[in-house]
């Protein structure tokens, strides 16, 4: 039998992990203002979108005579075509997402958790399918699915560096992906390259700590992966700063241009930045056809 003491420890060891990553999302989606969601296509939905005149086929009941009756042609009301969407989450959640270069920064997975947990947020409050890339978790609607977002993001993954899912894409879905893009960069490219044979669109979202991308190492230095199955050390930390500020570059470049290629937008963004500015991005990046 669950007694109240067993029931509110439990409670109280859930609430330890959830609120707060859901709290941070909820109020930085608040910051954005949820315009008009419409498809701005004729279809099936509730708002008025235009009137045409009448088309050989068309039924008198789909004559608007009051419509009508102002000019003495025949016209039709159309609505404004409303079908969710779904759209396809993928964060990664290896450890070289754990990292932070100060206390005062968020990691790159607390920023990149939390962004992609607002915009699932807005979303779904807009009326579309959000769920994640593989088959853990498909797309669904309301706050429920807020709730198994939220839960399934804490999950942290092994391995040094993380790997696009792009089983069961949703053809024609929409898709976001958030990592910081530093491991095998085939399998980057073989996800994208296969969500687009499947018609979906998305963003890629590049999470970098301000350390990484300023390289402010000098002399003596150990540098090791998150995971601690690499580990390089050096005395002149400052005489990689050219070639490991050459190889991120590359690396950025090559993503832009796979993202091109596929039909996906390129974003980045550094955890030393305002989050907000990051989620409106993301917004309208996502809304873009």
């Amino acid at each position: 039998m669950i007694t109240s003491a067993h029931l509110r420890t439990g409670a109280e060891a859930e609430a330890a992990s959830l609120p707060p990553l859901l709290a941070q999302a909820e109020h930085l989606a608040g910051t954005v203002l949820l315009g008009d969601h419409g498809r701005r296509r004729a279809g099936l939905g509730d708002d008025f979108w235009q009137y045409r005149p009448v088309q050989p086929g068309d039924s008198l009941r789909m004559i608007d005579w009051r419509r009508s009756a102002k000019t003495g042609a025949q016209f039709v009301r159309q609505r404004e075509w409303q079908v969710a969407q779904s759209v396809m989450l993928w964060v990664d959640q290896a450890a070289s997402m754990v990292f932070s270069s100060d206390k005062s920064l968020p990691t790159k997975a607390d920023r990149a958790r939390v962004l992609a947990l607002a915009v699932a947020i807005l979303l779904i409050r807009g009326g579309e399918r959000v769920g994640l890339t593989g088959t853990l978790l498909p797309p669904r609607r309301g706050e429920g699915q807020i709730l198994r977002l939220t839960d399934m993001l804490l999950r942290d993954e092994g391995g040094d560096y993380g790997t696009p899912e792009a089983r069961a894409m949703l053809p024609h879905a929409r898709a976001l992906f958030v990592s910081d893009f530093m491991g095998d960069f085939d399998s980057f490219e073989a996800a994208l390259t296969k969500a687009a044979d499947r018609g979906v669109r998305g963003v890629c979202l590049q999470v970098l700590d301000p350390a990484e991308e300023s390289f402010p190492f000098k002399g003596r230095a150990i540098f090791e992966s998150m995971g601690e199955t690499l580990r390089h050390e050096t005395r002149k930390a400052d005489d990689l700063r050219d070639r490991y500020m050459d190889r991120l570059l590359e690396r950025k470049d090559r993503l832009r241009a796979l993202c091109r290629m596929t039909g996906w937008h390129y974003g980045q963004h550094h955890t030393g930045e305002s989050a907000q500015s990051a989620l409106l991005w993301l917004h309208r990046a996502m809304e873009k056809r």
